[in-house]
């Protein structure tokens, strides 16, 4: 059990949730709500992650990617913890326990009425599943020619934060673009930090990420652009929605988002940033938190109406 949970990579599973809330609490500040989307929505956005990462550890470890050279922790099949087979069969036993868990989720959210509906978030499942094990598995592995970053922006940000929101209230609300957009793209922050942190052994191993394509250099500013845009966009949403002074408490995130920035600044190592992921995916999920919390200005009036 120890090694699958090491395999599920915990410290990922805050960050992926974070569209989920802020989109859950966006339509709980509009008094539409339902338990049942939020949980199931939670469940189905876990249980990709995990998929996403399992299918990860397999198709690296299978091509030889995850080696001596690698600076971050070494991975299941890297270690032998886990046999190959054991993990293709986890990763096919994640994607039925995803969808349906999917399939819950839409259920809950458009029962009988919305037929239409139903059957473009049912594609948008399959899509994602696919999508989380296409990204190290096969030939054609779209994660060794630097398109992993469109693929977490997409389903970590967009559709996330705009999917759950459109299953409690049907319609969108463009405003909300701001937020998934700025969650899309500490996402990719994240991924960005871990494809700095293993450049050259990507290179070496024939992983194409956006970082071998472009170098360090770039990719520093790339970083920069992708965590400052982000807080801007945040802030911006707080203006345009009118908060009061008092729903800003979502600032104290960009504490450890500036001290990260900074962090990354300084460094001349990039195999010294691993620290750095957990420092950006929990101050990713301690902002959408504190966002997610802003957006219900009466709190406890809200709670005991839905509660």
């Amino acid at each position: 059990m120890k090694h699958w949970i090491e395999a599920a990579r915990i410290r990922t599973l805050p960050l992926s949730v974070s569209g989920i809330i802020v989109g859950s609490f966006y339509a709980m500040s509009q008094a539409m709500f339902n338990w049942n989307i939020v949980i199931f929505a939670l469940l189905t956005t876990l249980g990709l992650q995990i998929l996403s990462n399992f299918a990860n550890d397999y198709g690296d470890g299978i091509k030889g990617t995850d080696n001596e050279d690698r600076v971050g922790p070494k991975r299941s099949l890297q270690k032998g913890t886990i046999t190959p087979f054991a993990m293709k069969n986890a990763m096919i036993l994640m994607s039925v326990i995803t969808l349906f868990f999917a399939v819950l989720l839409i259920y809950y959210a458009f029962k009988e009425s919305y037929l239409l509906y139903s059957f473009i978030f049912l594609f948008l499942g399959f899509l994602a599943i696919a999508s989380a094990i296409r990204y190290t598995v096969g030939q054609g592995a779209y994660g060794y020619r630097g398109y992993g970053d469109v693929f977490v922006f997409i389903f970590f940000g967009l559709v996330s934060t705009f999917g759950v929101y459109f299953m409690f209230t049907k319609q969108i609300d463009w405003l909300l673009l701001l937020p998934a957009t700025a969650i899309g793209f500490l996402s990719v922050g994240v991924l960005n930090l871990n494809n700095m942190r293993d450049e050259d052994s990507d290179r070496k191993a024939g992983k194409n990420t956006v970082v071998v394509q472009k170098g360090s250099e770039w990719a520093k500013n790339y970083h920069y652009f992708l965590v400052i845009s982000a807080m801007v966009l945040v802030v911006v949403f707080a203006i345009l929605n009118q908060f009061h002074f008092d729903q800003y408490l979502f600032l104290a995130a960009y504490f450890p988002m500036s001290s990260h920035l900074l962090t990354v600044f300084k460094n001349k190592n990039p195999k010294l940033l691993d620290p750095e992921l957990k420092k950006l995916a929990l101050s990713t999920f301690f902002l959408s938190v504190l966002l997610a919390l802003s957006l219900i200005y009466f709190v406890s009036d809200l709670l005991v109406n839905y509660i």
